[in-house]
């Protein structure tokens, strides 16, 4: 047993990673980026279409592509969908190799900065670009506390870029050339046509979606958590009409020393989402304590912004693709368990897919609620009665609802 500083007492962890290892790891792929880049201002290379809209100093705001200093098939650089089964220090060596082009623009009007027709180019591409930047100076990688957005290495002011062998993907196309079709509805209609949700959600972000003159640049932080949010909220207005799941289905998975548990439980739509954040991770630096945090919706949604940030956003995507396909709506409850091996941030996609990934396996079918807290109680180290001290729904839900409601 292990006690931390805020009397939460757990089952000691054998965690799935040696911290210190990993991080020697990422260390080593940041130096030899940084050596293979040392003393170079000029940047070519084939872009995986990816762009960074940045947040500070809006609406005037950094805008910028990233490109590696490689030619070839880079598309998996910028495709968060392939990197499931990749680990933290393979992820962070992908990404390393891209290095982030800036320059100063106004989110409203980028339409006048030629500039921008590049940007433009690169998020309606279907395949890696062509690229070529010539930067001021180079900045280090920086460490970044938030779990939204996938990491890069090094950063630089843009004095000149070019871009060429541009193939323009269709879809993405089509919602560029119609402004009279709002930003939600194009959204919808690309990903009810295939289009991954990282694409998405960069289109958003280059200002090619919605109505002409309302069109503007979105910082890639806010267009990933906005395009999770509107495709689940369009997809739980089918779900609310579906008859309610009669049994009680947990799903369980392990990935980047994260355990999770997804419950779908019989009642009427609704959503909670617990995160408990061992010492020394992305999200709690302190060193003696357990941080946990939920957000909670009901049937008619929520106002304010989630508590846990866009992981809430992300995973209730998932959770909502899953019941449009069962036919079914159902109380939904998440819980994830945070180790000390996912002591750096790779980006809110680890949510999305990891909760489609456990979604995809074979759920445990249960009768009752004591048989549900046995698998938290063997699933997670920490205990059952402090995920219930945590939760809205292990409350109202599961503690105060009869068995007979299951049946």
């Amino acid at each position: 047993m292990q006690k931390f500083g805020n009397g939460l007492v757990v089952k000691r962890s054998s965690g799935v990673y040696d911290n210190m290892r990993d991080s020697s790891i990422i260390s080593k792929y940041y130096r030899m980026n940084m050596e293979r880049l040392s003393g170079t201002r000029n940047i070519s290379g084939s872009s995986p279409t990816d762009i960074f809209i940045g947040r500070y100093g809006y609406p005037k705001v950094f805008a910028g592509p990233m490109v590696p200093n490689e030619f070839g098939d880079t598309g998996v650089l910028g495709s968060p969908e392939m990197w499931r089964h990749k680990s933290i220090p393979e992820i962070f060596s992908m990404r390393f190799r891209l290095v982030r082009g800036m320059f100063l623009t106004d989110v409203k009007n980028f339409g006048n900065d030629r500039r921008m027709d590049g940007i433009t180019e690169l998020a309606l591409s279907e395949r890696p670009v062509d690229s070529d930047m010539q930067l001021e100076r180079l900045s280090p990688y920086r460490k970044d506390k938030g779990d939204v957005v996938e990491p890069f290495g090094f950063s630089g002011i843009v004095s000149r870029m070019s871009f060429s062998n541009i193939n323009t993907d269709r879809k993405l196309e089509s919602r560029y050339v119609d402004t009279d079709m709002l930003a939600s509805d194009a959204m919808f209609d690309l990903y009810h046509r295939g289009v991954n949700i990282s694409k998405i959600s960069r289109a958003l972000s280059a200002g090619t979606l919605g109505l002409g003159k309302g069109r503007k640049l979105v910082p890639t932080r806010w267009s990933i958590t906005a395009t999770d949010d509107t495709i689940s909220k369009a997809l739980l207005s089918d779900v609310k009409c579906m008859d309610e799941i009669d049994h009680i289905e947990v799903y369980m998975h392990t990935s980047l020393d994260n355990r999770w548990m997804i419950a779908l439980l019989p009642g009427t739509w609704s959503y909670e989402s617990i995160e408990a954040w061992y010492p020394n991770t992305a999200w709690n630096e302190n060193p003696n304590q357990i941080s946990i945090f939920s957000s909670w919706e009901g049937f008619e949604g929520r106002k304010k912004y989630a508590e846990i940030g866009g992981c809430y956003y992300a995973a209730r995507l998932a959770v909502a693709e899953k019941l449009l396909s069962k036919r079914v709506q159902a109380s939904v409850l998440i819980l994830r368990e945070v180790h000390d091996g996912y002591m750096m941030p790779v980006g809110v996609w680890n949510v999305r897919e990891h909760v489609r990934e456990a979604l995809a396996t074979q759920p445990k079918i249960l009768d009752d609620k004591n048989e549900l807290l046995g698998e938290v109680e063997r699933m997670f180290d920490i205990s059952k009665n402090e995920w219930i001290r945590n939760s809205t729904m292990l409350k109202d839900v599961i503690m105060q609802r009869k068995i007979s409601a299951y049946l």
